[in-house]
C-alpha cells in the first residue's frame, strides 16, 4: 500500500507545487464568478474545463506515482460525467 505514494526515487509524494494547467484552471474558474457577459463567462468555463482536462490527462499518463494517476483518472471521470449530464 505504501508503494502507491512513492515516486521513482522512492520518496513519498502526495502533493506537488501547482503546474500551469492547475493555475489556469484556478484563474479561469474564479473568473466565471465575476459579473461579466455570458459569452465571456462561457469562454472562461471552457478554458477551465480544458485546463483541468489537460491536468488530468497529464496525471494519468505522467503522474509521479500510482496515487497521482488514480487522482487524475478520478478527475477525468468526474469531468466527462459532468459533461454527459448537462
Amino acid at each position: 500500500m505504501k508503494n502507491i505514494f512513492k515516486d521513482a526515487s522512492g520518496k513519498i509524494v502526495l502533493t506537488q507545487k501547482p503546474n500551469l494547467p492547475i493555475i489556469v484552471w484556478t484563474v479561469s474558474k474564479l473568473a466565471t464568478f465575476l459579473p461579466l457577459d455570458s459569452f465571456v463567462i462561457d469562454f472562461f468555463a471552457l478554458v477551465a474545463f480544458g485546463s483541468l482536462f489537460t491536468w488530468a490527462w497529464l496525471e494519468i499518463f505522467d503522474g509521479v506515482n500510482i496515487f497521482r494517476r488514480i487522482l487524475g483518472s478520478i478527475v477525468m471521470l468526474v469531468l466527462l460525467t459532468s459533461k454527459l449530464w448537462m
